[in-house]
């Protein structure tokens, strides 16, 4: 049984910022290049059965992206730092490793290891295409391959196509992969969650509110629904990211709202959250923000968000009842 391999290299990185190369991020176009691929593969059904990655952060974060965009699970992505800066018997030794049982691997790194990773498994030099880049940034080469990866030999492999990123529709289809509505980022982002964190001190309910990520307003935890996770889990997640708090949501939302953003319209959801553990700050990653239990009124006129001001009310005489 033939197998195939996907190569894909990561998207166009950031060279402004002052990093060590491994730290490198992806620019805007870079993420937007990712996720593209990711549609492009789900809409041709050529999902993989495992991803690997280079953790450098420009690459887990283009494999992320894509898996993503796949409605995948991000989480399940496999990382190994032998794909960063890998010479081919690096990357043959990955291959050799893959699971045996997985049809489809796709293999998130660099160049110039990629490159020399096809022409290797080609068996021979591949013409180059007019600008003579054989896989730019954010370019998947898909391999047909032997069903053993434990001792490839040059020309074991052969090449099925090239597809890169900039070729594929800019914008992204909506509601789903085959939608004709095209927006400005993939449909998952336009349907989010957030939770309304609260505890009961001494028989009242108190509200935890954060500040925005560049602390200039008075928020509660909200993000964009990871594809992989319910809504509920997807605002826990975000609690526990942006407030630092774990707790039980609700099955049933308190409320919903919309609001302008990427061109369309995001819709929210939100649940109410009881809090169980609060991490310290040594332990809260992103601190920085702040966090403050207030009273439900006090919650009310701190969060900016005005659709959330009734749902907190709500909550508040749900709790106190």
């Amino acid at each position: 049984m033939a197998r195939e391999l996907m190569l894909l290299r990561h998207g166009k990185s950031d060279w402004n910022e002052q990093v060590e190369d491994f730290q490198r991020p992806l620019k805007d176009r870079g993420k937007r290049g990712a996720q593209r691929m990711g549609v492009w593969l789900l809409q041709q059904q050529l999902q993989p059965d495992t991803v690997i990655s280079s953790p450098a952060e420009r690459a887990i974060v283009t494999a992320e992206k894509a898996v993503k965009a796949m409605g995948g699970d991000a989480h399940a992505i496999n990382e190994d730092r032998r794909i960063y800066a890998a010479r081919v018997e690096d990357l043959l030794q990955v291959l050799a490793e893959a699971p045996a049982d997985s049809a489809s691997v796709l293999l998130v790194g660099h160049n110039p290891g990629l490159e020399a990773l096809t022409e290797f498994l080609e068996g021979e030099r591949i013409p180059l295409p007019n600008d003579g880049k054989l896989i730019p940034t954010a370019t998947l080469a898909r391999i047909e391959m032997p069903d053993d990866w434990r001792k490839l030999k040059a020309g074991d492999g052969h090449l099925l196509s090239i597809t890169r990123a900039s070729s594929l529709e800019k914008k992204f289809p909506f509601p789903d992969q085959n939608g004709t509505e095209k927006r400005d980022r993939p449909a998952y982002y336009y349907n989010q969650s957030s939770v309304v964190p609260y505890r009961m001190q001494e028989g009242k309910p108190e509200i935890l509110v954060v500040m925005s990520s560049k602390r200039k307003h008075w928020v509660l935890p909200k993000g964009i629904s990871e594809p992989s996770l319910t809504l509920q889990a997807s605002a826990a997640k975000e609690a526990l990211e942006e407030a630092g708090v774990e707790g039980d949501v609700s099955d049933k939302p308190i409320g919903s709202y919309t609001y302008e953003k990427w061109g369309a319209e995001c819709t929210v959801q939100v649940y109410p959250m009881r809090v169980s553990r609060e991490l310290s700050e040594d332990e809260w990653e992103e601190r920085h923000r702040g966090r403050e239990w207030l009273s439900p009124n006090q919650a009310m006129k701190r969060v900016r968000q005005p659709e959330l001001k009734p749902m907190i009310q709500a909550l508040a005489k749900q709790l106190e009842g």
